[in-house]
């Protein structure tokens, strides 16, 4: 999974804090104003950039983060991973996937954010934070670091992951299905997830085995 825990814990706290950052600065009526006139100011630029092609595009990468997408993947990984009996990466991967789902309801339940108005597609719920960005995220980078071996192939699959992360988010912003704050805090909570699980899981792991190895 991870080769060194301690940096995977400080990288998915300086995301969890990022995402916590974004929700303070969007709840609190001081700065609120401020991240509506950035949210305002991106919603008409994409209305004033529309077009076929790239709503069709847009639409593509947003059904990519659904559920009909995210679940099976995790599903298929899932029972990769206990059919390979790499328990750890599985139970890493599993609370990365509960706890990030479990928290997607009440947060929008807590913000009860309105969506923009003119959305392109059917949308649900509140809109802070996005749970497209949260899955995508969780399942991207998450499937990365429990399926494929450290080394410089899985640095260049997690710099995809990350991109791929961000593109989709971005692509409910286009289509005016979410501001942007609410894709940057759901992008930066899902990959903080999916991130620190592998560590706490690692750093127990390396714990228990220095424990139960014999002095010299």
């Amino acid at each position: 999974m991870l080769v060194d825990s301690r940096r995977g814990l400080r990288a998915s706290a300086l995301l969890l804090a990022g995402a916590v950052v974004v929700g303070v600065l969007v709840a609190l009526p001081a700065t609120r104003p401020a991240v509506q006139a950035v949210d305002d100011a991106v919603w008409e630029w994409v209305g004033a950039v529309r077009s076929e092609p790239a709503t069709g595009v847009s639409v593509a990468l947003s059904w990519l983060g659904s559920v009909w997408v995210n679940w099976p993947l995790r599903a298929a990984a899932m029972l990769l991973l206990a059919w390979r009996r790499h328990w750890a990466r599985l139970l890493a991967f599993g609370l990365a996937v509960v706890t990030s789902e479990a928290a997607i309801g009440p947060v929008k339940a807590a913000f009860d954010r309105p969506r923009p108005p003119g959305a392109l597609i059917e949308t649900s719920a509140a809109a802070f934070p996005s749970g497209h960005a949260i899955a995508g995220a969780v399942t991207a980078v998450g499937l990365v670091l429990v399926l494929a071996p450290p080394g410089r192939a899985r640095l260049r699959w997690e710099v995809w992951a990350v991109v791929f992360s961000a593109v989709m988010a971005l692509s409910r912003v286009y289509l005016r299905a979410h501001w942007l704050s609410d894709t940057v805090a759901g992008a930066l909570l899902g990959a903080g997830l999916a991130l620190g699980w592998p560590a706490v899981v690692t750093a127990v792991r390396d714990r228990r085995e220095r424990i139960a190895r014999p002095s010299p």
